[in-house]
């Protein structure tokens, strides 16, 4: 029997206690999933449409006043009967569903894969995409890459709502927010009892489990939990994945609620590492014979508090305070030459801790309405690195390349507001103050030479502002300039030659039309251009500067069409261009950005001929992308077709069971390239599998 997985930190516990076999998981997560209702004997249906406060009128996180629908912003919203609808064990497959946005997966377990977005393809695995879980960065600050994020540590099931700003646009987050940010809201009030559980090919099993119940008038608790395993479509590619979340929420008064929540996940895997273009077209699932034992191992827990004051139905004051503890080691094999694999280690500690409040308001402004928030917020983050190069299968056998520990911390106040300053002009207006600074030591011997000494104060101010005007009910125009940055990457930010750099700074402008001429028939797109100034490059051995420029324009277009009461049309698309403007290269001079498709899409068909029978089709085509920064080498686009059919059995705990088939024409292709000392190494996607599950509410 084994209780760590699904032990927060403290002396808190979430009394759930999970054996490692598949019968074993299964069956404890539907011990939670069939805890019943304290407050009512009645069966809750497989939604949260019937969920209700406990005592406030509303459970807010961070500047939920400020609705993102409705500034002149663009963004995306997915509620929790959108993304049950998707039948998903990992989050990030939402993200296809969004124009110009995609995921290009390494196929490494355990280990974040990129994101794209608004033409910047570091999201995830670097630190072009911001992501928050209740108004919480999750975004690692100093590790494998500065803003490194894994959403693998969520439940699907447990997701409230998930919003999706495109571009630096929201004020309420800072670092990592320059190509876009991803805000998980939680669930945190209703009655339900839901479980979902499947099984597909290659022994891939998932199980998820949530509940919501109230054990008194003032009280409230929500538990989320997921068991994940997959042998994979390639040798030496096995995952485990355990995650539990338990939040309690009491309101002492009407006016009050306290909160403590905690989060505990747990990844061990084994990863084939990318192939090269020769052993692809020969054996495209098979596994390069230099890359040793790789994988991954990673044990995250996180502990919350918050404290929700509302003095009126218009006026919340929200406070929080966190901590996170996290340890995370992976091992991979790629070329350091021409000829030469070798095995590295990079092992990161973690310990974060942070806390904020914000007051969120309506109010009249001149005898209009106006939503804002404003709030300040702070944390510390340490990280011990060490990196180890050439081991021996895991086996170290040199001294460490790095063996140190890194601080930053970083200071903020925002600012949003949605002002309805006339019946034809709503204005949405923000501005963000960020402030850091951190400390480097070795903790060790290190035979590296990366820079480890002070970062002196860095400060930043980015404003933002949108205009929208209705013109009439079915013809909405927008418009908004916003600003974000970015850090030095890496250990630079802690060289002694690096203090007077400035952050480099990113200038977004976009235009936007959304047409609803029926209430069945909607059309949105934006154009937009982004401009990346102040970046970085070194001059001189320890020494740097400003100098760089960088300009990406795009296109993206979503629409919707419900044609009858039993068939509807939901469609996205994206095409993104860039071009190096200013560089120390000259050679780069006009070049596009590495690793963002040119063009994206998804096309999605749903089909009821009978009220408990649904058919659905999903069409995904993903542009090429250069893969080299002088534009040599090309990765080659693909397209996929996914069907699905689900039916609702109406019995005393509704049933929805489903079928998937991912990859229906087994398509071969490949889902990341690139090219390290001359080799081109790429990850394959996933051939044709078949899925089976079912969604019960009890």
């Amino acid at each position: 029997m084994e209780c760590r997985f699904f032990s927060p930190p403290g002396r808190l516990r979430a009394g759930i206690c999970c054996p490692s076999a598949h019968i074993g998981i299964l069956a404890c997560i539907l011990v939670v999933a069939s805890v019943p209702s304290m407050a009512s004997g009645e069966v809750q249906p497989a939604s949260a449409s019937g969920s209700t406060a406990i005592t406030l009128d509303t459970i807010q996180v961070k500047g939920q006043g400020v609705d993102a629908r409705s500034s002149a912003y663009s963004s995306d919203r997915f509620g929790s009967a959108d993304i049950a609808a998707e039948r998903v064990s990992d989050v990030e497959a939402l993200f296809r569903n969004i124009p110009g946005m995609t995921v290009r997966y390494f196929g490494y377990g355990g280990v974040a894969s990129s994101t794209v977005i608004r033409g910047f393809g570091g999201g995830g695995h670097g630190g072009d995409l911001g992501v928050a879980v209740d108004g919480i960065p999750l975004n690692e600050a100093n590790s494998h890459a500065d803003g490194y994020v894994d959403v693998q540590i969520l439940v699907p099931l447990e997701i409230e709502s998930l919003t999706v700003y495109r571009g630096p646009v929201s004020a309420l987050y800072g670092n990592f927010n320059r190509g876009g940010l991803v805000a998980f809201n939680t669930r945190k009030s209703g009655e339900y009892r839901e479980l979902d559980v499947s099984a597909g090919g290659y022994g891939t099993f998932d199980a998820q489990a949530a509940l919501g119940a109230s054990p008194g008038e003032r009280h409230q608790l929500n538990v989320a939990a997921q068991a994940f395993h997959t042998d994979s479509f390639r040798a030496q590619s096995t995952t485990e994945r355990r995650t539990g979340a338990l939040r309690y929420g009491f309101a002492p008064t009407e006016r009050t609620e306290v909160s403590v929540s905690t989060r505990v996940h747990k990844t061990i895997a084994d990863n084939a590492s990318r192939i090269t273009r020769a052993q692809f077209e020969t054996d495209p699932f098979g596994i390069d014979p230099r890359t040793r034992n790789d994988g991954a191992i990673k044990d995250f827990k996180t502990l919350r508090g918050d404290i929700n004051f509302s003095p009126s139905s218009d006026l919340h004051i929200l406070s929080f305070a966190y901590s996170t503890r996290q340890q995370f080691t992976r091992f991979f094999t790629r070329p350091v030459s021409a000829d030469e694999f070798l095995q590295r280690e990079e092992t990161y500690d973690r310990d974060v801790y942070g806390l904020g409040t914000s007051l969120n308001a309506s109010a009249m402004l001149l005898g209009r309405p106006v939503v804002f928030v404003v709030g300040v917020e702070g944390f510390s983050e340490t990280t011990e690195f060490q990196f180890f190069d050439g081991l021996d299968n895991r086996r170290r056998v040199a001294p460490a390349l790095s063996d140190r520990e890194s601080v930053i911390d970083s200071r903020s106040a925002y600012f949003e507001a949605n002002v309805d300053a006339h019946r034809f002009l709503d204005l949405s207006l923000g501005a963000r103050y960020d402030r850091f600074k951190g400390t480097c030591r070795p903790l060790g011997p290190e035979a590296g030479n990366n820079p480890c000494d002070t970062l002196e104060s860095i400060d930043n101010i980015s404003p933002k502002l949108g205009i929208s005007s209705q013109l009439s009910p079915w013809l909405k125009l927008r418009g908004s300039y916003s600003e974000g940055f970015a850090l030095p990457g890496g250990f630079t930010k802690y060289a002694p030659g690096a203090q007077s750099l400035d952050p480099n700074q990113i200038a977004q402008t976009e235009l936007g039309v959304l047409v609803t001429p029926t209430d069945s028939v909607s059309l949105d797109a934006v154009a937009y251009r982004i401009s990346s100034t102040e970046e970085f490059r070194a001059v001189a051995p320890g020494e740097f500067e400003n100098f760089g420029s960088t300009l990406r324009n795009g296109l993206e277009m979503s629409a919707r069409w419900q044609a009858s009461d039993a068939f509807d049309v939901r469609a996205v698309y994206g095409q993104a261009r860039s071009r190096v403007r200013i560089n120390a290269n000259p050679a780069l001079l006009g070049k596009e950005v590495t690793g963002v498709p040119e063009k994206t899409a998804t096309l999605n068909l749903g089909w009821d001929p009978t009220q408990p029978l649904r058919l659905d089709a999903s069409l995904r085509h993903v542009g090429k992308a250069w893969i080299d920064t002088a534009n040599t080498r090309r990765a080659s686009g693909y397209t996929t077709l996914d069907l699905g059919a689900s039916y609702l059995f109406q019995t005393r705990a509704p049933v929805r069971a489903y079928i998937k088939i991912d990859n229906v024409l087994d398509r071969r292709y490949t889902t990341a390239s690139g090219v390290s000392f001359g080799t081109e190494l790429l990850t394959p996607g996933a051939p044709r599998q078949f899925t089976i599950g079912a969604q019960v509410g009890f």
